[in-house]
């Protein structure tokens, strides 16, 4: 069932500290934020961009080291500093004319809860807020920042048959 979802996914949304990141954030003595993001995330994002999905990133926060991130996986849209993600998800849903059924949403706490209404899968990271995880179409094995980005992008690509195959079988 899901399977047959994920191959619909035409769009994916994620939120950034706490699904791309674990959440924490690193401040130097100069004010500086640091952030930490897993290499396998940003590799499977980069095969679902190449296999035709739209990746969006969301964020309330606002980073420059999102910014960089996002720029070195090909990451076109990028919505930093949000307080309603609910209307941005709406307003790019619309002006790319998709419906739910083509998009996965993927949060970690509170204010994602509102982009699982508009998502054909919704995705709670394993370290997510309980009422995420309870509302969740699927909920990842691995944490935010830890993995859990690239179980999704494996979904997608798998159930879409352009996973990569070395035994060729």
């Amino acid at each position: 069932m899901i399977e047959e979802k994920a191959a619909k996914i035409e769009l994916l949304i994620l939120d950034v500290d706490g699904v791309l990141t674990d959440g924490r954030i690193l401040l130097t003595e100069h004010g500086e934020e640091i952030k930490s993001f897993h290499t396998r995330d940003g590799h499977g994002l980069k095969m679902l961009i190449q296999a035709g999905v739209d990746v969006v990133l969301i964020s309330g926060r606002n980073s420059k080291s999102v910014d960089f991130r996002a720029k070195d996986l090909g990451i076109v849209e990028v919505y930093q500093g949000v307080k309603d993600k609910e209307t941005v998800c709406a307003q790019i849903m619309d002006r790319k004319k998709i419906t739910k059924t083509k998009v996965c949403c993927i949060g970690d706490d509170l204010p994602d809860l509102p982009l699982f209404h508009y998502a054909g899968i919704s995705v709670a990271v394993a370290d997510a807020a309980p009422e995420l995880q309870d509302a969740a179409t699927l909920v990842t094995k691995k944490g935010g920042g830890q993995g859990a980005v690239r179980e999704i992008c494996e979904l997608i690509l798998k159930a879409k048959k352009q996973w990569p195959n070395p035994a060729g079988n």
